[in-house]
C-alpha cells in the first residue's frame, strides 16, 4: 500500500501544498506585526520616574568590574548574571505588539492562506476518501 504524509494514504501532494500555503500565510501575517518597546521605569516618591534599565545597568557594571578584578568573585557573577536576567525580563515584559494597518482584502488573504494551509496539512494526515 502506498503511504503518504504521516504514514497514511492521505496524500503527500495535499500535505506539501498545505505547508506552502501555511508558510506563506504565516510569513505575511508575521510581516504585518509591529513590535515596539515602552519606557521601563520606576516611580519614586519625591524623585519621580527613574529609568529601571539604568539602575540595572549600574549593578551590571559593578558586577563586571568585580569580575575584572577577580574572576572568581561570587558576588561579581551574581550581580552580572542577575542584572542580565533582570534586563532581559524587563525588555520582554515591556514589549507592545501591534498589527500594522492593512486592507480587509489583504488581511483575509493572509488568514485564508494560513488557516487553509493548516487545514490541508491536517486533511492529508487522514486517509483519502475519493
Amino acid at each position: 500500500m502506498n503511504r503518504g504524509a504521516g504514514g497514511t494514504p492521505g496524500g503527500i501532494g495535499t500535505f506539501i501544498i498545505g505547508v506552502i500555503m501555511a508558510l506563506a500565510g504565516g510569513y505575511m501575517l508575521m510581516n504585518q506585526i509591529i513590535v515596539t518597546n515602552t519606557f521601563w521605569g520606576l516611580r519614586f516618591p519625591f524623585i519621580g520616574e527613574v529609568s529601571a534599565f539604568g539602575i540595572t545597568l549600574v549593578f551590571f557594571l559593578i558586577g563586571v568590574a568585580l569580575l575584572f578584578f577577580n574572576y572568581r568573585s561570587i558576588l561579581g557573577w551574581l550581580l552580572t548574571g542577575g542584572s542580565l536576567l533582570v534586563m532581559l525580563i524587563g525588555i520582554i515584559s515591556n514589549l507592545q505588539i501591534y498589527f500594522a494597518p492593512a486592507s480587509l482584502f489583504v488581511t483575509l488573504g493572509m488568514l485564508i492562506l494560513f488557516v487553509g494551509g493548516i487545514a490541508l496539512i491536517v486533511r492529508s494526515l487522514f486517509p483519502w476518501r475519493g
